[in-house]
Order: structure tokens, then sequence, then C-alpha cells
């Protein structure tokens, strides 16, 4: 039995040996580091694949969010707009987008503007591959992973002109704002641009992606006034969604596809940091659950399901742009904040303002992506908070007086807003022609 024993351990102790003398081989080692090279790009590559398709998901959770805490009579339109803008934002990307986002050396002025040229095509060879982004991720997956990013600045619109803009216009801006203004200002941090070179950061977007899209909502928004019925008497009136679990279900997408947008957005599978990632975005969006529980709480006298699960949107949008530099307390800090922060938004903007947001996609995106990128400066030692400022101005003012510009025109050459007719029987009828759900009674004032 002994000897039965020995026989296998000695063939494992002559292969080790064999190993680690075959290693102290240049030959050998050099062929050894190859392969671990291109195990760890495989890995990564994977990775970075995978956060692709979890970004994609969120597409999903902004459908059932915003069909959710809309009328039935406009669910049709909102599901169109959905599918349509995930279609326009990657053929843009692909068109031009990405190449004005990453002009490389192709700047054309300072680092301001740089454009590196239509269209898209990898490098030859390893160039596209292993030796693309260090060994990393591939040139494509590199698009496809960016270009998911790219429609979701143009999601966060269509949830604040819900009910009552044209669909035709709505696709028009969506094309200009995600394929020209989104690359274009995208191109100061992530391009390696002037507020990249003063030293902004932005792990993932909470003003690049969000806040660029809560502008592009609140010039919407403003420009196109307020659903019918929705003021009456100088004084907000609740036009309730039609359907509290498709809204639910649309988080639950949401925070899902949340760790691959920031996860993903560490550009590698290192275990270290994706864990970190995770851990701190998972955390803030518990928090800004507990924290729109409490302040809805204490201001509405009533646990409000929709406030809760915009706190849950809220905590992720805030740690968005410092979740891999923050610790895990600073995490759960800025995600309590940020759910009580759009507790009091969605309610200030609404009455008092006077700005009509069916969704609560401003106070969301804008005003939760502004808190999250000033709170890296706040809860990170390595940033500064007057640079974090900076770039949120910087950012608001492009952002906002071009959705301004593109909404402007749309309306004077296209129209923006549905007749009120129209807008009474609901844009499925009107703009599509069919019904949401097919076969049930649905009234117009439903």
């Amino acid at each position: 039995m002994i000897k039965k024993l020995m026989k296998p351990t000695a063939k494992i102790l002559l292969l080790v040996f064999a190993g680690i003398v075959g290693l102290s081989h240049p030959a050998f080692a050099d062929d050894a580091l190859t392969k671990a090279n291109e195990a760890m790009f495989t890995v990564n590559n994977t990775w970075m694949l995978v956060s692709t398709f979890l970004v994609f998901i969120m597409h999903l959770g902004f459908a059932t969010l915003e069909s959710g805490l809309t009328r039935s009579k406009n669910t049709v339109n909102i599901l169109f707009k959905n599918v349509s803008i995930i279609a326009i934002g990657l053929l843009t990307y692909a068109i031009c987008g990405f190449n004005l986002m990453y002009p490389g050396d192709s700047w054309v002025f300072g680092t301001w503007f740089g454009f590196a040229g239509f269209g898209i095509a990898s490098p030859e060879g390893a160039a596209g591959l292993i030796e693309y982004a260090d060994g990393a991720y591939t040139y494509w997956t590199d698009f496809a992973f960016q270009a998911m990013f790219a429609a979701t600045a143009a999601t966060i619109v269509s949830g604040a002109v819900a009910e009552r803009i044209k669909l035709n216009s709505f696709l028009v801006f969506s094309t200009i704002f995600v394929g020209l203004v989104y690359p274009f200002v995208g191109s100061w941090k992530w391009g390696g641009g002037w507020l990249d070179g003063m030293g902004f950061y932005d792990f993932a977007g909470s003003t690049l992606v969000h806040s660029v899209g809560g502008w592009g909502a609140l010039a919407g928004a403003l420009i196109l006034g307020p659903r019918l019925g929705k003021y009456v008497g100088g004084r907000s009136k609740a036009i309730p969604g039609h359907s509290m679990p498709l809204a639910t279900i649309g988080v639950f997408l949401l925070w899902l596809g949340w760790f691959g947008f920031n996860g993903g957005s560490v550009l590698s599978a290192d275990p270290g940091l994706v864990s970190l990632v995770f851990v701190t975005t998972t955390l803030a969006a518990a928090a800004g659950v507990i924290g729109a529980m409490i302040a809805s709480n204490v201001i509405q006298k009533k646990p409000d399901l929709s406030m809760v699960l915009n706190g849950s949107l809220a905590g992720l949008v805030g740690i968005t742009a410092g979740a891999d530099s923050v610790s895990v307390f600073s995490a759960i800090v800025i995600g309590a904040i940020a759910g009580v922060l759009v507790v009091l938004s969605v309610i200030f903007i609404d009455s008092k303002l006077k700005i009509d947001d069916p969704v609560g996609a401003i106070s969301v995106h804008l005003v939760c992506g502004i808190w999250g990128t000033l709170a890296v400066g706040i809860f990170s030692a390595d940033h500064s908070f007057m640079t974090q400022l900076i770039g949120v101005i910087a950012y608001g003012i492009v952002a906002f007086l071009s959705a301004v510009l593109i909404f402007t025109v749309v309306k004077a050459t296209m129209g923006l807003r549905v007749s009120e007719k129209e807008e009474y029987m609901g844009l499925d009828i009107g703009e599509h022609g069919m019904e949401s759900y097919a076969g049930f009674q649905v009234f117009a004032n439903d």
C-alpha cells in the first residue's frame, strides 16, 4: 500500500522539479509569461463582454420603469421610444460618436474638441486584440461597452418628456443629442480632454452619463410644459402610473445592470477592484432605499413605493462617480443622502418649480448625479472638490444649452408636442394606432 502511494507522489515531485528547472530557462519563462498574459486577456475581455450585456439589460429596466410610472394609454409609446433609443445610440456611436468621444491624437481645438473620423475599424492583428488596452479587452469590446453607455443618456430624457412629446420629434432630438452632444462632452474626461488634465474624476458616469442626460431631461420638460391636468388652480395634481409591479421590476433590472455599469468600468477583471465596486454600488443603492423610505415617511406621512424605487436609483447614480475610490462606509453615506435628496427634489420640482417630470428622471439623474460627482471631492482624499465642481458646471452649461437649442429648433420645424386631443386619448392610439393591453377596456382618463 505504501509503495502504491509513493509512486504517484514521486511522479508529482519530479514534474514539479522539472517545471522549476524548465521555467528557469529564459525561453520557457517567456513562453509561460505569454500564456499567462493570454489567459488574463481572455478573462478580462470576457468580463467586459459580460458587463456589456448587463448594461444592455438596463434598457429593459428603463422601459419597464417608465411604462409602469406612466398611464396605460401611453405604454406602447414608451416602449417604442426605449427600443428606438438603443438602436439610435448604437448606430450613431458607430458612425461618429466613438471617434468623437475618443479622438486619440486627433484633437482639433486644444483638448476641447477632437475627432478621429467616421466609422469604426479595429487595428489589424494584435494591435486590436491583446495589445489594444494593455491586454484588458479588444477594440470591438471597447466599442460595444461604450456604445451601451451612449444610449443611456437619451433614455433618461425619455421619461421626463413622457406622455406628451411627438414621437418623431423625440427621435430627432435623441439622434443629435446622443450622436453629437454626449460624445463631445464625454471626450473632456474619458477621451483625455481638458477636464481629465485638470484631475476631474467620474469613474462610471454620474456626470458624463446621468447628469448629461438629466440636463437634457430638464430642458425637454421646461420647453414642453406640463401634461394636461397636471396643475389645476396653481396646485399639483398627482397622475399615478398604471403599474407599480412593472416599475418595481424595472428597478430590479436596473440594479442588476448597474453591476455591469460600474463593475465593467474597472475596465478589467481585477478581482479586488471589481469586488469593491460591487460592494460600494449595492450598499449605496440599499442606503438610497432606506434614505428615501425615511424621508417619504417623514414628509408625506406614508411610505411611498415610487419614492423608494427612485431612492434605490438615486443611490446607484450617486455612487457611480466614485464607486472605486470611496470607502464602504462613505458609499453608504453617499447613497443615503442621495435617497433623501431624491425625495426632496421630486417634491420641490413638482410642487414649487411646477416642472412636470412623470418618472422623476431629473431628480434621480441630474440632482443625484451632481451630488455623486461632488461627493467624490468630499469623501476621497485623492480628488479636489473644486475640480469636481468645475466639471459639474462645465457639463451643465454645455449639455443644458445644447439640449435647449436642439429642442427649440425641433419645435420650430417639426413641432414638439402632440395635440390636446391626442394627449387626452393617449399616444398609443394617436402616434401608433394600437393599444398596449388589447382586449381590455381602457378609458381616456386612465
